[in-house]
C-alpha cells in the first residue's frame, strides 16, 4: 500500500473519536491486522494521540522508510517530555535518512528542547543547521530562538535574532520582552514593550511580572491598571507581588475584584497570608474555597500545612492530615511529605510525624530539620542532638538554616556542651561564618544557663552587629538571675539598637526593684517619661519565660 494513501475511513473515524490509551491500543491492533502499519497517514494520526514515548518509539520503529513529517511528530514528542538526548539523536538519524529530510517544522520542537534543558551549545549547532537548511527565517523558528537565546541569558544572541528577523508576530516581540526581564533589563524591556505594534495579553502579564520581580510594584500597578482586558494570570501576578512586599489589604483587594478565580489565584492568596504571618486569614480563605466547591490542588494544602504549624493547632492538624489520606492528592511527593511531617513535628503529634519520617523512602535536609524542630519544640532537645547526629552519619550536609534549627533546640534544652560542639563545628568543619542568628542561639543558651558573662562576651565578639533581640535575651537573665551591673551595661546597649523599645527600661527597672534599688529605679522611669518611650501592653519577647 502506498505511503501516503488515505485508507479504511471506519478506522479514521476511529482515531478521531479515541478517547483514552486503552482504547488506542485496540485501534492499533486493529491496524496491525488490517496490515496498514505503513499507512504513514494512520500511523501519523496514531502517532499525534499516543502520550507515551516509548509507545511512539516502538510504532514509528515499525516503519520502513518514515517520512519527514513522522519524524517531526516524534521530535516534538520527544521534546514535549524532555527526553533531550533522545531528542538529538534522533535529529541525527532524521538527518542521516534517505528519505526523511529536516524542514522549517523540524527545528522549533529541536530548539524548544534545548530551552528546556538550557542546553545553550546543542542550541547553536541547531541553530547553525537550521541556517544551513534554509530555514532560519521561518517566523516561527526565529521566534523559538529568541526565546530560547533569552532563556538562556544570551540577551545580545536574542537581539541579533531578532533584528535580522524578516517579519515578526507578536509572539515574537512577547519573547524578547522576556529574554531583556530575564536578565533583568528593565529599561530595554520597557523599550521593547512600549515599540510592539500590538500586544496580547501574555505580553502585559509578562512585563507586569518583569516589575513585580523588580520590586516595582507602582509601575507594575500603574501597567495593570492600563490593561485593555485583564486575565486573572494578571490579577495573580500582582496579588503575589503585593504578598512578597506583605500587602495583603492590597492583594485581597484585587483577589476580590477578578470575577473569576482558578486554582492558582486562590493558592497565590492563601500562600500570601500564610507568608505574612497569618495563619487565620489563611484558613479562613482556604474554608471560602471550598465552600465554592474549589478542589484544593498540592500547593494549597502545603500552604495550609505551613499556616497549621505557624497555628500550632493540633485540631486543624488532624484535620488536614485525615483531609489529605481522603483525597486524590499524592502525600508521597517530597514537598508535601515534608510539609505533612514540619505540620505534625510542631503541632505536637510527633507520634504520626517519626511514623512519616521512617516512611520516607529517603530523607533529606528539610525533613530533617522540621524532625529536630518538632522535638525542640516539645522539650525533647537530647532527641532532637541524637536526630541531628544521625543526619549527618546519613552524610547529609547541613546548612546555615539546619546549624540555627540545633542551635535553637540546644538552647531550648540548655545542652551548652552540645551547643558550643555545634557551633564550633559549623565554623572548622563546615567553613561557615556564623550569621547574627547563630550567634542570637548561643547567647540564649548561655544566658538560660546562667553563663552571663559567656554571653556579653560572645555578644561583644560578634564581627557583626547582633540582633537586639539577642541583648534582650541576656538582659531577661539579668532579670532572672540578679545581676544589676551587667543588666545596666546591656540594657544601655538596648537602648541605642531601640531607643523607642519601653521592654529593656521595664526589665532594667524590674532588675533595680528587686535589688531594691529604688533610686536607680526611679531615674529609669524618669528616662522613660523624658524620652516620651510608653510601655505598650501584650507580649514581650524581652519578657518571654526562662
Amino acid at each position: 500500500m502506498p505511503s501516503n494513501s488515505i485508507s479504511d475511513p471506519s478506522i479514521r473515524t476511529l482515531l478521531n473519536s479515541c478517547r483514552n490509551i486503552h482504547h488506542l491500543h485496540q485501534i492499533h491492533a486493529r491496524i496491525i491486522h488490517k496490515g496498514l502499519e505503513q499507512d504513514h497517514y494512520l500511523i501519523s494520526q496514531l502517532l499525534t494521540l499516543s502520550s507515551s514515548v516509548s509507545y511512539s518509539t516502538s510504532i514509528f520503529h515499525r516503519l520502513l522508510r518514515p517520512s519527514t513529517l513522522l519524524y517531526n511528530i516524534l521530535l516534538k514528542i520527544y521534546s514535549r517530555k524532555s527526553q533531550f538526548d533522545d531528542t538529538i539523536s534522533f535529529f541525527i538519524r532524521m538527518k542521516r535518512s534517505e528519505n526523511a529530510q529536516p524542514d522549517k517544522f523540524t527545528y522549533p520542537s529541536l530548539i524548544t528542547a534545548c530551552s528546556i534543558e538550557f542546553r545553550l551549545k546543542e542550541g547553536g549547532f541547531v541553530h547553525g543547521s537550521a541556517i544551513r537548511c534554509g530555514v532560519s527565517d521561518d517566523l516561527f523558528f526565529g521566534s523559538s530562538l529568541v526565546d530560547f537565546y533569552g532563556k538562556c541569558k544570551e540577551i545580545v544572541c536574542a537581539r541579533k535574532v531578532f533584528d535580522e528577523m524578516p517579519v515578526r508576530n507578536v509572539v515574537t516581540w512577547t519573547a524578547m520582552v522576556v529574554g531583556y526581564v530575564n536578565v533583568g533589563d528593565w529599561d530595554n524591556s520597557k523599550k521593547v514593550f512600549d515599540e510592539m505594534p500590538e500586544r496580547n495579553s501574555t505580553s502585559w502579564n509578562v512585563m507586569i511580572g518583569g516589575l513585580v520581580k523588580a520590586g516595582d510594584l507602582c509601575n507594575a500597578r500603574k501597567l495593570f491598571d492600563e490593561m485593555p482586558e485583564r486575565t486573572i494570570v494578571s490579577y495573580t501576578v500582582m496579588i503575589d507581588g503585593y504578598a512578597k512586599t506583605g500587602d495583603m489589604a492590597s492583594a485581597r483587594a484585587l483577589f476580590d475584584k477578578a470575577t473569576e478565580k482558578d486554582i492558582v489565584a486562590w493558592s497565590a492568596l492563601i500562600s500570601g497570608y500564610v507568608q505574612n504571618g497569618q495563619p487565620n486569614e489563611a484558613m479562613k480563605i482556604f474554608l471560602e474555597m471550598e465552600s465554592l466547591n474549589v478542589k484544593p490542588d498540592e500547593y494549597i494544602m502545603v500552604s495550609l500545612m505551613s499556616a497549621c504549624s505557624q497555628s500550632g493547632n493540633s485540631d486543624l492538624a488532624k484535620w488536614i492530615d485525615s483531609y489529605l489520606i481522603q483525597s486524590s492528592i499524592d502525600t508521597r511527593r517530597g514537598h508535601v511529605m515534608a510539609a505533612l511531617i514540619d505540620m505534625n513535628a510542631k503541632c505536637g503529634n510527633m507520634e504520626r510525624a517519626t511514623t512519616l519520617f521512617e516512611e520516607m523512602p529517603t530523607r533529606d535536609l528539610i525533613s530533617y530539620c522540621s524532625m529536630i524542630q518538632g522535638l525542640s519544640i516539645h522539650g525533647c532537645a537530647k532527641q532532637a542532638v541524637e536526630l541531628f547526629d544521625r543526619m549527618l552519619n546519613e552524610k547529609l550536609t547541613p546548612d546555615e538554616a539546619a546549624f540555627t534549627v540545633i542551635l535553637t533546640a540546644c538552647s531550648r534544652g540548655r545542652l551548652v556542651k552540645e551547643g558550643w560542639y555545634y557551633f564550633e563545628t559549623m565554623k572548622n568543619e563546615y567553613a561557615m561564618v556564623p550569621s547574627p542568628d547563630h550567634y542570637a542561639c548561643m547567647v540564649d543558651l548561655l544566658s538560660r544557663s546562667g553563663q552571663l558573662e559567656a554571653a556579653y562576651e560572645l555578644l561583644n565578639a560578634v564581627p557583626v552587629e547582633p540582633h537586639a533581640s539577642a541583648w534582650g535575651s541576656l538582659l531577661g537573665a539579668c532579670k532572672l538571675y540578679g545581676e544589676v551591673e551587667l543588666g545596666k551595661n546591656v540594657a544601655k546597649r538596648l537602648f541605642e539598637l531601640e531607643p523607642e523599645n519601653s521592654g529593656p527600661y521595664v526589665l532594667l527597672s524590674s532588675i533595680y526593684a528587686a535589688a531594691d534599688q529604688w533610686l536607680e529605679y526611679s531615674v529609669v522611669r524618669d528616662q522613660m517619661k523624658e524620652r516620651g518611650v510608653r510601655k505598650l501592653p501584650g507580649y514581650s519577647l524581652l519578657q518571654q519565660e526562662r
